[in-house]
């Protein structure tokens, strides 16, 4: 008898092999494996690594979504202060329907000599200003972080942001899991409250002023609040943060219990209608002092067309609106949310922003704009139809080291930005990445300025309807934005860059 010990290496793999075979034979659950014993697993293992596969191998530099590896390469190499530069010429299909041009000046805006371009662009509206808030604000930026709760993202993912947030001068966005510790390394900070109320909730789930005001009294970086009707990715769905996620910690930031699955409803408990809404967004800025607002996704118009009404009738109602396109989303969705439910961001603002120009009340709102906008040129367009700042989420995440992996939902995220494991979240440097976030938002702003500059103007608010053309049909026609979308935006009051900087409501210099 032959001592097994004797056997070479590979009679090891050999036995191996056999012993798979003869359980993938007697199994019953899959019937690739039964049919094809041991070679069945090679299609598991394609189907695992497909994603990484098309991402790096097989798809082209311009094919992928949501964001193609050139769209990545540019957020990497900006964040990196490497060379974003293309050379030889672009390899984008012009005739493409829904491409953009953005139409330049023959001679364009020549700053004053010796004039040092800003490193970030301050929004040319005040919130809260017409609606006499106590503490009106101006964010110092109009590039800002987007709500993305601690939870969802890691805590060294959330403090590299707020870091390079305070760097630059950008707002943070709670995100709905509420204010951590993590936000507060100097940045101004917008508190999203969302249908649970985390973080502002009694011990039954149900809304706290008290807690509200007190958090606002004790954080007088928060700025602004941001009551969230829905999101992108699943307007009309609500959430889940299950039991084994729920740390001592998250507990305490949440005020929920441990050990019991987080449920986020998909309605909000405090109103039903658009009068008892805005009643609810009046006692809010009362209470605080601060401006408030509502974030949403788009489907159907008609409580919009609602509330402009009411808020025509009444001079009450939010003092800045998020929109959140439906190619949104940094969570995880049922497919079908995902893709069909809620309108695309240009669909989606513009029929908005339409219908609260008839009633004449774009001045006194802020816009924001929110939905894979964080390219420069994707930005600009946005302006022109009449955002007045553009909330990012996803590129913040990459210029943070996301690889776009799209796990965020399994807790595994290989790059450490959406998971609460230690591990992997450990290889996130705060000093480090929150340098690379400012370095992202420095350059958006300053290719923002450059190209507003081409087209003629000192600030992007400045932007029109009619400078950015789209292609419309596949005969390369193109039209104007103002053609397209049936309406020229309303003319934002602009003074001058200095005008802004010099504003007494203007945020991103907050000492804690």
């Amino acid at each position: 008898m032959i001592l097994l010990s004797t056997l070479p290496w590979w009679s090891w793999i050999f036995v191996a092999l056999v012993a798979l075979a003869v359980r993938d034979i007697f199994q019953r659950r899959h019937t690739i494996q039964h049919n094809f014993p041991v070679v069945g697993h090679l299609r598991y293992l394609l189907e695992k690594i497909g994603p990484e596969l098309r991402q790096y191998i097989v798809a082209n530099n311009r094919e992928e979504l949501p964001f193609n590896r050139s769209e990545r390469a540019w957020v990497y190499a900006s964040s990196k202060k490497e060379n974003n530069l293309q050379g030889f010429g672009s390899d984008q299909d012009f005739s493409s329907v829904g491409y953009t041009f953005i139409k330049h000046s023959m001679l364009g805006h020549q700053p004053p000599k010796g004039e040092v371009m800003p490193t970030t662009i301050p929004c040319a509206k005040t919130m809260g200003e017409f609606s006499k808030r106590r503490r009106p604000y101006k964010p110092a930026s109009i590039i800002n972080i987007s709500g993305m709760s601690y939870g969802s993202l890691s805590a060294t993912a959330i403090e590299s942001l707020n870091k390079g947030a305070q760097k630059v001068g950008c707002y943070h966005n709670t995100g709905e899991g509420s204010l951590s510790p993590y936000h507060k390394h100097g940045a101004d900070v917008v508190i999203n409250i969302g249908t649970a109320y985390f973080g502002v909730r009694d011990d039954e789930g149900n809304f706290s002023m008290e807690h509200l005001v007190d958090m606002t009294q004790n954080n007088p970086f928060i700025r602004a609040l941001e009551l969230k009707l829905s999101q992108g990715a699943k307007p009309g769905k609500g959430g889940m943060l299950p039991a084994a996620k729920i740390s001592k910690e998250i507990s305490e930031i949440r005020k929920i219990p441990m050990g019991k699955d987080a449920i986020s409803p998909a309605f909000h408990s405090q109103f039903r209608t658009i009068p008892e809404m805005v009643a609810f967004i009046e006692d809010m800025a009362e209470n605080t002092g601060l401006p408030v607002g509502i974030k949403s996704a788009v489907g159907q118009l008609s409580m919009w067309e609602e509330l402009a009404q009411y808020m025509a009738k009444t001079g009450k109602g939010p003092d800045f609106i998020t929109i959140d396109g439906g190619e949104g989303g940094t969570g995880a969705a049922p497919q079908a949310f995902a893709d069909h439910v809620s309108l695309p961001f240009n669909f989606a603002f513009t029929k908005i922003y339409k219908i609260f120009q008839q009633y004449g009340l774009t001045e006194r709102i802020v816009f924001i704009g929110s939905g894979r906008l964080g390219f420069p040129e994707k930005a600009l367009m946005a302006f022109a139809m009449g955002c007045d700042l553009i909330n990012v989420a996803r590129e913040a995440m990459m210029s943070i080291g996301c690889i776009q992996a799209q796990v965020c939902h399994t807790n595994n995220c290989p790059s450490g930005v959406a998971t609460s494991k230690k591990w992997l979240q450990n290889g996130i440097d705060p000093t480090l990445k929150s340098e690379r976030f400012y370095n992202y938002i420095k350059t958006l702003n300053k290719e923002i300025l450059e190209i507003s500059h081409a087209c003629g103007h000192e600030h992007p608010c400045q932007m029109t309807m009619q400078e950015v053309d789209m292609v419309v049909s596949d005969s390369t026609k193109t039209q104007s934005l103002a053609n397209i979308f049936g309406y020229n935006k309303t003319i934002v009051p602009f003074e001058g860059m200095q005008s802004l900087l010099n504003s007494q409501y203007l945020g991103g210099n907050t000492q804690h």
